[in-house]
């Protein structure tokens, strides 16, 4: 299966009949969220670095018009004007790290009609996933407020390579490390890992299950000390780290139960041992909320490891996203249907400090003080400049947090910070809008339709 038959049926079909017609002219089409999920102030940008991939490699080849035509149950040829089309337009995107707020373009594909609706599905599957876990896994790291936090996420994302993505999404947004070895090792992401209960559980004792992993492993050391009675296990823990003298970097992890009380009777006993600098690890079903109790609790926890929750982005695993046609040969178009009204033209978001951010159109000069979003990063269907590191991404990550108000960041009862419209965009809507309104059988969604603006 090719990433070109990754697709939804419809986008086949309508290229197909757009080829027929010669409705070839260049068509915008933008993609943007409609509104935040509940209980997010902000989103992070993420899934262009995978986006551009695609789109720089996409033609149809004759397996995939074979494969067209068997899902359609038509002959070969039916399908065959698709056969060796490649996607050569522009994309004006927000790079990853950016944060986004709801109705303004992640991305704006301009390109041939057929080409533009063609990719429409992959680019959405690509933004809309990596962008929600990108937004959970940066609310975790605000929670913690300073301790590290680590990705466990791989054995419950929804398939390997989601796996891979969360672990780069993590240290996008400031994890410390990560348990998938094949994203620490492609990625260039510090590995990070204990033991499982089976472990323990496959020794005689724990301390025995303690020893015999210190004596396979001889730098530092993390112990599971909740498979049998916790506060034993921490004891037994500290009686081994006293004896190897591994020096700073050794940890206990607690997996379970009352993590806050468990935390507080795990550092009296370390400490007691002479062991101050051994850290406490914990995990277990954690995602920001349930590190943001423990932080405000005081729970003396070093480092947090979250997997689950955050790699599927559990409390709110899709985005309300969609990719509409703004323009087509030159001419605005819209969208009416009820509570889905889009806004027409190719558009730039412009960002100001301390105030909201403005979208306006492309061709607006930039207001005072102000900076754009959407860049340039594709040209005729190549790449404006080489492929970006998620190192570059967190930078840019950190720049926009540190700017954003308080209240958007707050893990309980965030307060969005919702763009403007600049005049120019408005005028331009209504004015599409009336057009619309005063044509024969009024009312349409033009752009929902593929049909000419004209």
């Amino acid at each position: 299966m090719s990433d070109v038959t990754t697709t939804d049926l419809y986008e086949v079909t309508m290229a197909l009949s757009y080829l027929r017609e010669d409705m070839r002219a260049p068509a915008i089409f933008s993609l943007f969220v409609r509104d935040l999920p509940p209980g997010r102030g902000f989103l992070v940008a993420a899934g262009l670095e995978s986006a551009l991939d695609f789109l720089a490699d996409y033609r149809v080849e004759r397996e995939d018009v074979e494969e067209f035509a068997d899902a359609l149950h038509r002959p070969v040829q039916d399908l065959e004007p698709l056969l060796g089309l490649s996607f050569d337009g522009e994309v004006r995107a927000v790079p990853e790290g950016r944060l986004v707020f709801a109705g303004e373009p992640l991305l704006e594909v301009t390109a041939p009609l057929p080409q533009a609706q063609l990719v429409e599905t992959y680019l959405l599957n690509q933004l809309c996933h990596q962008t929600v876990v990108a937004s959970k896994a940066a609310r975790c790291v605000l929670a913690a407020a300073g301790r590290p936090v680590v990705d466990f996420s791989l054995r419950r994302t929804h398939g390997p390579w989601a796996g891979l993505q969360a672990a780069r999404l993590g240290a996008l947004v400031g994890f410390a490390g990560t348990s998938n070895v094949a994203a620490a090792v492609a990625l260039g992401i510090p590995a990070s890992g204990t033991m499982a209960h089976s472990y323990i559980e496959a020794f005689s004792g724990e301390e025995e299950a303690f020893r015999a992993f210190a004596r396979a492993h001889p730098g530092p050391v993390t112990f599971l000390v909740d498979t049998y009675d916790t506060e034993e296990g921490v004891r037994i823990a500290a009686r081994v780290l006293a004896d190897l003298r591994r020096g700073p970097g050794c940890a206990i992890r607690l997996d379970s139960g009352d993590l806050e009380a468990l935390a507080r009777r795990a550092r009296a006993v370390l400490d007691a041992a002479g062991l101050a600098e051994v850290r406490i690890v914990a995990s277990g079903g954690l995602d920001e909320y349930g590190v943001d109790r423990l932080v405000r609790a005081g729970a003396p926890i070093d480092v947090y490891a979250v997997g689950t929750r955050v790699g599927v982005a559990a409390d709110a695993p899709f985005l309300d996203a969609a990719y509409k046609l703004v323009e087509y040969d030159g001419h605005p178009v819209m969208k009416l249907s009820s509570a889905k009204v889009t806004a027409p033209g190719r558009k730039q978001v412009f960002r100001r400090a301390g105030r909201p951010d403005v979208i306006a159109l492309a061709e607006e000069d930039l207001p005072e003080s102000a900076r754009p979003l959407l860049r340039t990063v594709m040209r005729g269907g190549r790449r404006t400049c080489s492929r970006k590191h998620w190192r570059d991404a967190r930078r840019r990550f950190q720049e926009d947090l540190a700017d954003l108000p308080v209240s958007a960041r707050r893990i309980h009862d965030p307060e969005p910070v919702p763009p403007e419209r600049s005049a120019a965009l408005e005028r331009l809507t209504a004015s599409v809008r009336a057009d619309i309104d005063a044509r024969p059988g009024s009312g349409r969604p033009v752009a929902s339709t593929g049909t000419h603006a004209r």
